[in-house]
């Protein structure tokens, strides 16, 4: 495994200048960047501030000694994961033992050879690789674990939410409201005469013309309302902490939206123009259950079809 030497930093830590000195200058010729410090509490500063790749730790120092530094180390989450290499002039296996417990990736006895020292930190710089390797691994698994998530709750279609995510969002915010005492309004909109549409025009036309409403739908609601296909040429859109009165004003914005674009081929429609029919519904008014709000929404949007169609419904 290629492992890039620029960027990579080494903080030395060691009280003795000359240890310092030796180690930078081996580091250095190789291409690593050095930073150091001369007693552990500077060491643990330095390595929450700069966040060194590897830590070259001496075990003996006054105050903190390297243990103990190398403890705290590995209980911060903005250190945890950097590899320690302790360096000391102790041998004792009992040392060493020691040294790993306090959660040291590898042991370096002085005094110590150049070779012994680059293929140490070598060995630690694999060990960070493979876990930003793994770090990248997961932020691109929680991507397509959340691009998934999108394609099960959004329409193929318009890109507009799906009838299960609308009922699911839906019952979500019925249940809001009951315990907040809040409205939630209920708009279903469908489009006139659209398997005249569809007939006249061909199923390509008609795919387009679901798709340039469902765009005017989705950009005329605010960010905490929801503009779902709930099904065929019906659209539905669930109104967050909206009354009646709001909701019909909403209503009657996207009926004149629709009646004063140019769609293509609108004139060839029945009413020389593209137009759609909404019924609205308010919690808790008019139902305080889903399929209750649900069934009122339709049968206005069913009055407003057999009003002439091109108008908004409100009240029974």
């Amino acid at each position: 495994m290629a492992i890039a030497l620029k960027s990579r930093t080494i903080l030395v830590v060691d009280d003795v200048p000359v240890n310092i000195h030796l180690l930078n200058t081996y580091l250095t010729a190789e291409g690593y960047d050095v930073v150091s410090a001369a007693d552990g509490k500077s060491a643990l500063q330095i390595a929450r501030a700069s966040q060194p790749d590897v830590i070259l730790l001496d075990v003996m120092m006054p105050e903190l000694n390297g243990f103990e530094v190398c403890k705290i180390l590995k209980k911060d989450h903005k250190t945890k994961f950097i590899p320690v290499i302790m360096v000391t002039a102790l041998n004792e296996e009992e040392d060493k033992i020691k040294g790993m417990d306090s959660g040291a990736h590898d042991y370096l006895s002085k005094p110590f050879n150049k070779r012994d020292l680059l293929a140490r930190v070598r060995a630690a710089l694999r060990v960070v690789v493979l876990h930003e390797e793994l770090q990248q691994k997961v932020i691109e698994l929680q991507k397509a674990k959340e691009e998934l998530r999108q394609l099960s709750i959004t329409d193929g279609l318009t890109g507009l939410y799906n009838y299960r995510h609308f009922k699911e969002q839906l019952q979500q915010e019925l249940n809001r409201a009951i315990r907040h005492d809040l409205s939630v309004s209920l708009i279903m909109l469908d489009i006139d005469h659209f398997k005249h549409y569809n007939d006249k025009n061909g199923h390509p036309a008609g795919d387009e013309l679901l798709k340039n409403l469902a765009r005017i739908f989705r950009d005329n609601v605010r960010n905490i309302d929801l503009a779902a296909r709930y099904g065929g040429e019906e659209f539905s859109l669930v109104l967050i902490e909206t009354n009646k009165g709001a909701a019909k004003i909403v209503a009657e914005k996207m009926r004149k939206l629709i009646e004063h674009q140019k769609f293509e081929c609108g004139e060839k429609q029945p009413l020389g123009k593209v137009t759609i029919s909404t019924g609205v519904a308010t919690f808790p008014e008019d139902g305080k259950e889903f399929d209750d709000l649900v069934h009122v929404a339709d049968q206005r949007l069913y009055l407003a079809k057999q009003a002439g169609r091109n108008t908004v419904f409100a009240e029974s």
